[in-house]
């Protein structure tokens, strides 16, 4: 991947780059009204130009922050690259994180201008505390008043001359975009991306996963579209809501990857349970050579379903990492069914793998403070849990508008910037990080802290447990831990489901101290990926329910 000019770094040269070498190559397939529609590189990058001189024109510029509110589509894409082109800072916000989130993280980032449908445009005006900063609204379907239209000045024919001002020449550390993170631990934070770092992602992406030219990306998460297309490839927007993962539509998402013999295709493991599980009823295989799975601790189970849908060949990724640092480390699904997924069931948390080129990977002991210095770092052995930091191309320099999270996530070194991840874990004598829960899920008892995910993996096992999320009750340091389960099968929890959970933490001296037990209906999730818990709501859930003490049986044999 060529980065244009050594003195420029703007992404969007990217897809101008590849327009000329792969003009007539298909670059997107979308779904529009009833028909699915193909356009080639040449087509999207000319739909880009000409969206950039409209924007241009409106008066967008260098460093204006932008609001992007549209559905997966080609002009989610062209004008994605449009503000790119211009200089524009792109504001990307998951309209499912609930309509409280959402006013709260527009009304932080102080958008100056707002693009997107016309019912973003209302929405916009609903809520005008919110949306105080906009100076412009443009609307790109539908009609509007008191809006720029660019349905009316977009030329019927994408094929006429641009009227686009130069891509500007951006540094690597010129402000590109902001994102959102998913806010399963406190409020959603604005997250910096620099130019600089949306290239060392395409690099990472394309010599690792081996993602270019020849291949077709089906994304269930649209931001990975954009990437499969300033790599060369194909990208089949599929027919879902991305908002939604766990309600994705099996049919529709197996239709269009047989249709289009999707070959690569990543998403969240809500999406690839529903998948597999469709594809296994109906024996289907699927012809991708490359998934990647996302977003949460993936099980053991869904990646042996997986295998049993796609070629032998096929290999499934598992990357670890935040909007913060993404992608960090991988590991692949062959390894951890063969070696670290039976330790995983024994409480030993989940392995995510090595750290991905020119990332570094460490534990340190746990600080609740901010820490300004690596001097103040004391680094832990292999084996021991800590507090997992990262250093690397992809590292995020600051949360906008909020330089308290900032300093207290980052820490200088000589050799750069290290972002605390928020996690516990472990790195094993081959280098290999183990992930134990998050920083803020650890549940502090009197006889020490207790780890979410490896105390989990014991109960998870349990024939009639779903899920299962360990919280705390009282004062920390001096918390009762409660285990909280939701079952298979929603209803009234199964006679006797206490006094079993009471026998399985008998089997591991990790949760040997658990007495209390609670059904939850339905677990609190993140809307992005549906499958990060929301232990602090359950937490606050679990503090009102009444709490009876599950006396163990006589215990059986430690794992």
């Amino acid at each position: 991947m060529k980065r244009g000019r050594p003195d420029n770094h703007n992404i969007a040269q990217v897809l101008a780059q590849v327009a000329q070498t792969q003009p007539e190559a298909i670059a997107l397939v979308v779904k529009e009204g009833r028909k699915w529609r193909r356009y080639t590189f040449a087509e999207l990058n000319t739909r880009s130009e000409k969206l950039a001189g409209l924007l241009h024109a409106a008066g967008l510029r260098r460093g204006k922050r932008v609001m992007l509110m549209l559905r997966p589509s080609l002009d989610f894409v062209a004008l994605t690259f449009a503000l790119f082109r211009l200089g524009a800072v792109l504001i990307l916000i998951d309209p499912g994180m609930g309509y409280r989130n959402l006013l709260r993280c527009i009304k932080n980032v102080e958008p100056e201008a707002l693009v997107g449908i016309s019912r973003a445009i209302f929405f916009s005006r609903l809520f005008p505390a919110a949306f105080s900063s906009l100076k412009k609204r443009i609307a790109v379907s539908g009609w509007v008043p008191g809006t720029v239209q660019l349905r009316n000045l977009l030329p019927p024919s994408a094929a006429t001359a641009s009227t686009a001002p130069p891509a500007l020449v951006a540094g690597p550390d010129d402000l590109a975009a902001i994102i959102f993170t998913t806010g399963s631990t406190g409020p959603p934070k604005g997250v910096h991306y620099t130019h600089g770092i949306f290239h060392a992602q395409l690099q990472l992406i394309r010599d690792y996963y081996g993602i270019g030219p020849g291949d077709t990306d089906q994304p269930g998460f649209t931001l990975f579209g954009l990437f499969s297309t300033a790599l060369g490839a194909k990208a089949v927007l599929p027919d879902m809501d991305p908002t939604r993962p766990a309600r994705v539509d099996p049919q529709k998402f197996v239709n269009s990857i047989l249709a289009e013999q999707v070959s690569y295709s990543f998403g969240s493991p809500a999406i690839w349970r529903v998948v597999s599980r469709y594809c296994l009823r109906h024996n289907l295989h699927l012809p991708l050579h490359t998934v990647l799975m996302a977003g949460a601790p993936v099980p053991g189970e869904l990646l042996a379903d997986m295998q049993k849908i796609l070629p032998p060949e096929a290999r499934i990724f598992t990357p670890y990492g935040a909007t913060e640092s993404l992608p960090t480390a991988s590991i692949e699904a062959r390894e951890i069914l063969d070696t670290t997924w039976k330790e995983t069931q024994r409480g030993k948390g989940y392995c995510v793998g090595r750290a991905l080129p020119d990332m570094n990977l460490r534990v340190i002991a746990v600080q609740e403070d901010t820490i300004t210095d690596w001097s103040q770092v004391q680094e832990l052995p292999a084996g021991s849990i800590g507090e997992i930091v990262v250093r690397g191309p992809v590292v995020t320099p600051a949360y906008d508008h909020n330089e308290a999270e900032t300093k207290g996530a980052k820490i200088t070194s000589p050799e750069g910037l290290w972002h605390r991840m928020g996690d516990m874990g472990y790195l094993d004598e081959q280098g290999r990080l183990w992930f134990c829960g998050r920083k803020g899920h650890r549940v502090l008892t009197a006889e020490g802290p207790m780890y979410s995910v490896c105390c989990e993996a014991i109960f998870n096992q349990h024939p009639l447990v779903l899920r299962s999320a360990l919280v705390g009750v009282g004062a920390p340091g001096a918390q009762t831990p409660v285990v909280v389960v939701e079952t298979v099968r929603r209803g009234r929890p199964p006679t006797g489901l206490s006094k079993e959970l009471a026998a399985l933490a008998q089997t591991s001296a990790l949760t040997r101290s658990i007495r209390h037990f609670l059904v939850h209906p339905a677990f609190p999730v993140d809307i992005r990926h549906n499958a990060k818990i929301f232990r602090e709501q359950l937490a606050l859930w679990a503090a009102k329910q009444p709490l009876t003490a599950v006396a163990p049986p006589d215990a059986g044999a430690e794992q």
